[in-house]
This record gives C-alpha cells, sequence and structure tokens, in this order.
C-alpha cells in the first residue's frame, strides 16, 4: 500500500491538508516517498489529566498534537521517527481504557483508544511501519527510553521521601531520569542528559547519585582506553526533539480567512486502504 500511496496525488493532498492543518507552527511533512497511512483522535495521558491529541501515522514518522477545531486547526506539533519508537500494551484502568504507551529515547507516554479494536489497528499499523524501517535501515529495535511522568493525580505524597504532602502551596515535581512525582527537597539536583535534552534537568536525590555514579565509572572507563591513533571525524549534534506538552491555552497563529482545511471524507479515525 506504501508503495502505491508514494507518488500519487491524493497522498499528496493528504499530507498538504494536514500541514494546512498546523499552519505557521508546524514543521513541512512533505518528503519523496513519504506517505500519510492514517490518523485518528486518542487521549493521551498527560501530567495534569488525560486529553484528546490528534495523531497522523506516517511510513516513517509518527505526528501529533493539540487540537484547537477538529478537522481544521491543531498546534503543539510533535514529531516522533518510528525507528526510535517501541510498544507497549497496558491494563486497563478506571479512568482509561484500550492503553498502551509509546516508548522513544527522549520521551514516552501513554495514549488509549475508543475501542479495542481501533487500539489493534493503531498498534499493528505501527508495528508494521516500524518493522519494515528497521528492515531497510539495518537497524536493532531501540531498547533506551525515556520513562513515562507519573500522573500528577496518580499520589498525595512525595514518591521519594514519603512524607512530604502535596498541596496548593507545595508543588509538585517530577524527575526526568524516572518519572516520579517527588517534592523539592527530594528534586533539587539538575543532571545533564543529552539524550534526553541540551540543558541540565532536574532529578530526584537518587536517581542524581545513580547518574553521578554512571557518569564516574565512565570516565574512567575512558582514562584506561588508549588514545586514537587518528582524531574522530567531526559529526553534528541531533536536534534536541523537546517534545514538552504545552497548554492548550497557548495563543493560536492569526489564519487568514481564505485558509483551506481539511475536509476529506475519510472517517477521522481510519487508516487509508
Amino acid at each position: 500500500m506504501v508503495d502505491h500511496l508514494a507518488n500519487t496525488e491524493i497522498n499528496s493532498q493528504r499530507i498538504a491538508a494536514v500541514e494546512n492543518c498546523f499552519g505557521a507552527s508546524g514543521q513541512p511533512l512533505a518528503v519523496p516517498g513519504r506517505v500519510l497511512l492514517g490518523e485518528g483522535i486518542l487521549t493521551k495521558e498527560c501530567r495534569k489529566k488525560p486529553k484528546p491529541r490528534i495523531f497522523f501515522l506516517f511510513n516513517d514518522i509518527l505526528v501529533y498534537g493539540s487540537i484547537v477545531i477538529n478537522k481544521r486547526k491543531y498546534n503543539s506539533q510533535h514529531i516522533i521517527p518510528l525507528e526510535d519508537v517501541t510498544l507497549e500494551t497496558l491494563p486497563d484502568t478506571l479512568q482509561m481504557k484500550n492503553r498502551w504507551m509509546i516508548k522513544t529515547s527522549k520521551k514516552s507516554f501513554v495514549v488509549s483508544a475508543a475501542s479495542l479494536t481501533e487500539r489493534k489497528e493503531w498498534i499493528s499499523h505501527l508495528e508494521e511501519c516500524i518493522r519494515h524501517l528497521l528492515t531497510k535501515t539495518g537497524r536493532q529495535p531501540s531498547t533506551e527510553h525515556a520513562a513515562p511522568w507519573i500522573p500528577d493525580k496518580a499520589t498525595d505524597i512525595c514518591m521519594r521521601c514519603t512524607q512530604t504532602k502535596f498541596s496548593t502551596l507545595t508543588r509538585r515535581h517530577h524527575c526526568r531520569k524516572c518519572g516520579f512525582v517527588v517534592c523539592a527537597d527530594c528534586s533539587r539536583q539538575r543532571f545533564l542528559m543529552p539524550r534526553l535534552s541540551p540543558k541540565p534537568l532536574r532529578v530526584c536525590n537518587l536517581c542524581y547519585r545513580q547518574l553521578l555514579a554512571e557518569k564516574k565509572k565512565e570516565a574512567e572507563a575512558d582514562r584506561r582506553q588508549p588514545e586514537p591513533i587518528h582524531p574522530a571525524i567531526p559529526g553534528y549534534e541531533p536536534s534536541s526533539g523537546d517534545d514538552s506538552d504545552k497548554s492548550d491555552d497557548d495563543k493560536a497563529d492569526q489564519w487568514p480567512a481564505d485558509t483551506e482545511f481539511y475536509t476529506s471524507e475519510v472517517s477521522w479515525s481510519s487508516f487509508h486502504s
């Protein structure tokens, strides 16, 4: 299906429509060989509460964003390379059913579908795209994943000291290494984790000690390595790909009155065939 759609006019129109919906706040999505395979609304577990998000599945990337006007206007665009994605099916909770986790090296989060059938369809198409990409590139599946953030409402006390109670005045924080909800006293340290961000990130005291120990061990191993005969060829640093959620109340860009929005008759939560 991907090969069939790759160079068709309908595929180009679909991708252009998605770009139009994100407007100037989104990145260009049309590249040679890219195909839009499916789209739909999934519920994403966010820090404060579950929120609906629009998702677009391409043959090489997964794109999602916040819904301003359904089928017309989205913002807070996030692009995830599928080569970096690992999926994990999760059990239902009282708040969310038909859940699974999307795990990447930079960010991991939980989504849920409206039905079990829809979840199976999403996971099936995602796994097929990932398998195809890994076969094409010869890469192995990713083994390092960012920890998902535990939602704020999951606990009323610090998950490290288990003493501090959260309130209006006592804020919740998240450790970027383990994802635990912690108090300020248990997360005063910052640590540079280039895989997640070019800036030092908040971590809990336990993770900070572990990261320091790992850094010390790596430094000792480097000192034992012999100096290379030839200097390494300089490379380019990858973009940090900051994937933090933005508030739904962020001011949206102004849209021209004559902007053409997505008007496809295809079911909004289905995959193209």
